[in-house]
Formats: structure tokens, C-alpha cells, sequence
């Protein structure tokens, strides 16, 4: 892979006290140290994190609240249909989507539903208000295939989505249509539309509950034991910079790696080239077979959990388990916790790597990774 190298050329991991570079090999069933060097983080830093979103055109069709005469674009009642004419339909392959009660209520006092829809760079936004008594898996069939009719664009071969309580509901009606479902909180366009969507247009509505609480809250079970088959034999947190990590995301789909990549540009992450970002190296010599049981878990995030002394490593829409665990001590507590510090300061990016070796120039797979809060709604 194109300039990931986990050794001292590439990544700087130094510790506290001594700031000289160091090889860190940890064991996964031995005592953990975990050396980084936060002095490139100040409170100064310039580091940012800005959303964006594509620009959308409303579609004036009915609402389940009469609004006042408002111009069409401003309307929060207004339903949405959208697709970006500089784009092939026929390349949309993948969908995102979400089908929830909004803190809005309709004439009858009853909570608003809303299907929301779109692909992973907001070529596609389509959204539907459904009355609360209509709520099943026919329904969301019908909608789904009303948006391919209405846009033009075809069915699609992937519907992910990240409520586990809908997941009856969605996915029946996705394997009625023949599209794969995927529980997923790789969702990451769709969860940024939500929460621009709360402060643009349902805090704006007519019927607009303040103070409701999310109907389908988000889970965050306890972690469970790790499978065999993902088990690797050695880790290490390690540090890359910025443009590196660019490097490797734009390589993965040029070089059989597995992976995956988040749209940087859309979503708006400001980072210096040579900021450090936070990652997870993984060595086994069973390195691709283990890079593809990853593959398949839509691989979310990696935390530290100070009090459990362990990494959590979150997968699917509420599945986490414990990917290795570490002896506690005041000194590799400290040392967690900075890996965290380091990951929020940059915007909550980090990424997992899986190596044959940690002294190795290149590694079978590549997860970016970013943490988001749970949405509004």
C-alpha cells in the first residue's frame, strides 16, 4: 500500500517523558503500554470539523400539516425529491436510509413518521411523511420503489441503515425487492443530513415537539467476547499523518485491500496534512483471512473503555465486542485516555490496519473510521 509503513519513518510514536521514537509491539494477552505524544494538540490547534451538505430543491407535494403560504424552498412541511442531474443513475448502487418518528406532531397529536433516504454523497435525498397508523414493512416497499419510479434511478443492490428497531421492518421490505439490507452505522451521510435536518426544518415545523426524546434511541449494548476468528496476536496504537491517511483511502480502491473509506470532503473534515491521526495496527499471520471476516462486519469504530482497561471494537448497528484488553495500570490509564484525547481532537477520525507483521511496509486492510454522536432524532 502506498506509503503505509508502520515504523519510525512513517509513524512517530514516542512516549511522555522521553519523546524518542520507539517500537511498540503489544501483545494481545499481554500487559499494554501505549506511548503518544499529544504536544501537536494544543487548545490552539487547527484541527477542525465542519459539516456539509449538497444544496437541495424541495418538491411541492403534500404534507401532513397545513402550513401557512411559505415560499417553497423555506417550507418545513415541504417533502423532498431530489437527484443530481450531473450524475449517472445507474452508478447510485447504494442507499442509506431511515424510517423513525420525528418530535413532530400532525393534526391528530400524533407523532409524524418520516422516510429518509439518500446515497453516500447526497446525489440522492428523497424524504416522505407517513402518519404513525401506516407504519410497516408494505408501506416502506411501496415508498422505496416509488423513489426509484419518481427519480429515475434504479433499485438499489444495498439499503443500509442503522436503527436495530426497524431492522424487522426494513428488512423484509428489502428482500421483498430483492436488495441486500446491511445494519450498519456506516451511515455517516444519512447521520449528518438528520442532524442538519433537526435545526433546519423539525425545529422549524408547525408541530415541532421541543424536549421530545428520540423514539427508537440508538443501542450501545455491553460488550460481548470477542469471536476466534477475529482474534490477531499482536497490536500496537500507532499515529499517521493526515496526508498519509489520504493516500491510503484514495488506494483502496486502486489495490486489492480490503476496507473502507469515509468522503472526507463531504464530510467536511478540515485536518493539516501533517496532523497525526490516531489509529490501531493488527498483526496476525493469518492477516487476509482475518482482513476479510473484517470486511464484513461494517466495522464502525475502536475505543478505549479506561474503566474495562480494553479496546472496543463496534460493528454492524449495536454489535460490540472486546478487541484486546490491557493490564491497569496509572500509566497505561493515562496512556489510553491520551489516544482518546487524540482522536477527539481530531473530529473523532482514527482507523484500524491489519498487518502480516507491524514492521511491515504495507498492510491487507484499512478501515477510516469516525465517531459521531447518535442523532437528535
Amino acid at each position: 500500500m502506498a506509503t503505509l509503513g508502520f515504523n519510525p519513518t512513517k509513524i512517530r510514536i514516542q512516549t511522555f517523558q522521553s519523546h524518542k521514537l520507539i517500537s511498540n509491539i503489544i501483545s494481545l494477552s499481554k500487559p499494554t503500554k501505549i506511548p503518544l505524544n499529544l504536544s501537536q494538540f494544543s487548545a490552539n490547534s487547527p484541527t477542525t470539523r465542519l459539516f456539509r451538505h449538497s444544496s437541495v430543491s424541495k418538491s411541492s407535494v403534500s404534507a401532513p400539516f397545513e402550513a401557512e403560504t411559505v415560499d417553497e424552498e423555506d417550507d418545513p412541511t415541504a417533502e423532498l425529491s431530489y437527484l443530481d442531474t450531473e450524475v449517472d443513475p445507474e452508478s447510485i448502487s447504494e442507499w442509506e436510509l431511515d424510517f423513525c418518528s420525528r418530535p413532530i406532531l400532525d393534526i391528530r397529536g400524533k407523532k409524524i413518521w418520516e422516510l429518509l433516504v439518500c446515497d453516500d454523497s447526497l446525489s440522492l435525498q428523497f424524504t416522505k411523511y407517513f402518519p404513525n397508523n401506516v407504519i410497516n414493512s408494505l408501506t416502506l416497499k411501496d415508498a422505496i420503489v416509488s423513489i426509484s419510479d419518481e427519480l429515475g434511478v434504479p433499485l438499489p443492490d444495498k439499503v443500509r441503515f442503522f436503527r436495530s428497531q426497524m431492522q424487522t421492518i426494513i428488512m423484509k421490505a428489502c428482500k421483498e425487492l430483492g436488495i441486500k439490507p446491511v445494519p450498519s452505522k456506516r451511515c455517516l451521510s444519512l447521520l449528518l443530513w438528520l442532524e442538519e435536518r433537526y435545526e433546519t426544518v423539525y425545529m422549524r415545523h408547525p408541530g415541532f415537539q421541543k424536549g421530545a426524546k428520540p423514539l427508537l434511541a440508538l443501542d450501545n449494548p455491553f460488550p460481548m467476547e470477542l469471536p476466534e476468528n477475529l482474534f490477531g496476536e499482536k497490536w500496537a496504537f500507532v499515529q499517521l499523518p493526515f496526508s498519509d491517511v489520504q493516500q491510503e483511502v484514495s488506494s483502496l480502491e486502486t489495490k486489492f485491500v480490503f476496507g473502507a473509506s469515509l468522503d472526507l470532503d463531504l464530510l467536511g473534515i478540515e485536518i493539516d496534512g501533517k496532523t497525526m491521526i490516531p489509529g490501531l495496527a493488527v498483526a496476525s499471520s493469518r492477516a487476509k483471512p482475518l482482513a476479510a471476516w473484517m470486511n464484513g462486519l461494517e466495522v464502525c469504530s475502536i475505543e478505549a473503555d479506561l474503566t474495562r482497561a480494553c479496546l472496543i471494537l463496534s460493528v454492524g448497528i449495536s454489535t460490540r465486542y472486546v478487541y484486546a484488553t490491557y493490564k491497569k495500570t496509572p500509566v497505561t490509564t493515562n496512556e489510553a485516555e491520551a489516544w482518546e484525547a487524540v482522536k477527539k481532537a481530531c473530529g473523532g477520525l482514527h482507523f484500524l490496519a491489519i498487518q502480516d507483521d507491524l514492521d511491515s511496509d504495507d498492510c491487507v486492510g484499512f478501515w477510516l473510521l469516525l465517531d459521531l454522536p447518535p442523532p437528535p432524532v
